[in-house]
């Protein structure tokens, strides 16, 4: 039995919550997934994990174990990573993770001048608004929008973006300028589910937060279809602001109740904590913090 092939099954059918999702993520066969999982439960003479029909759980010991086997893969992964070089030069690939917007024009950006100055590091860039998972999806760096949870990664300030409301020019000639949260009720809007509840929108009224009821015509799950409704004349959207930018520039789109913004989102780069940092991620950072850092200053509105 490969002890560590094992305990990579067994992480990978704890992270998938069955056999068959850890079979599909390891490109095994569902017979071997289980195959794997029983050799190693026989040599360790312990029960791991709890089948049913049902769910999957894990018992006592295979709690502790799975903890335990996350670490030492952990550290094995970084034995590698060092035989490979990636301690002694920046080389090697890396795994960046980003939202679809702020991807394409801020991220991507700094990525392309980044492989021009380091010809031996190559990028995978992830572009989605659901936040990826750093250690099960193997993502070396993401940058995340909102307050970040209490963890063991590390994180780096880059600055901060608002949520915006904002409608066409046309239709606020038409429907009228909301002069208070309240006012939406009298108003078409659209709602951006990944940022935005669609039963409520966030405001800040004499320094309380409140959820202000909207019952919107249109509920999307991206921003430039929320941002392309709203230049439409279809109603108010909210999205953050970088995204609508460049329609504001434009005046393709104005701002409404900007007096009743809520607190600013914290826009941050996020790690995996780790002894001895790679220098090919140690060379993105300091090239791509700095250039961040200037452009979301920038971008501010």
């Amino acid at each position: 039995m490969d002890r560590l092939d094992a305990m990579a099954v067994l992480l990978a059918v704890v992270s998938e919550g069955s056999l068959s999702g850890a079979g599909r993520k390891l490109g095994m066969p569902l017979p071997t997934i289980s195959r794997k999982l029983s050799e190693l439960e026989d040599h360790l003479g312990a029960r791991l994990v709890i089948r049913s029909s049902r769910q999957l759980s894990l018992t006592e010991a295979g709690r502790s174990y799975t903890l335990a086997c996350q670490r030492i893969l952990e550290q094995v992964d970084e034995a590698e990573r060092a035989a490979g070089g990636e301690y002694s030069a920046p080389r090697g690939s890396l795994v960046i993770a980003a939202p679809v917007v702020f991807g394409r024009l801020h991220v991507l950006p700094a990525v392309t001048e980044f492989l021009k100055a380091y010809p031996e590091i190559d990028v995978r860039l992830i572009q989605s608004d659901r936040n990826a998972h750093i250690l099960e999806d193997h993502i070396d760096v993401a940058l995340r929008i909102g307050n970040l949870p209490d963890s063991s990664q590390m994180a780096i300030r880059l600055g901060e973006v608002h949520r915006v409301a904002c409608a066409s020019p046309q239709y606020l000639a038409q429907r009228g300028v909301p002069e208070t949260p309240d006012s939406l009720s009298g108003h078409d809007c659209i709602s951006f589910d990944v940022l935005t509840s669609p039963e409520g929108w966030l405001f800040r009224e004499s320094g309380s937060d409140r959820l202000v009821p909207v019952t919107p015509r249109l509920v999307v799950n991206t921003a430039e279809a929320a941002i392309d409704a709203a230049t439409s004349g279809l109603g108010i959207t909210r999205v953050l602001s970088y995204q609508s930018l460049e329609s504001r520039r434009a005046r393709r789109l104005e701002p409404v109740l900007v007096d009743f913004q809520p607190p600013a989102w914290p826009v941050s780069l996020v790690y995996a904590a780790q002894g001895q940092l790679p220098l090919k991620l140690r060379a993105f950072l300091d090239f791509a913090v700095p250039r961040l850092k200037a452009t979301i200053q920038q971008a501010a509105g």
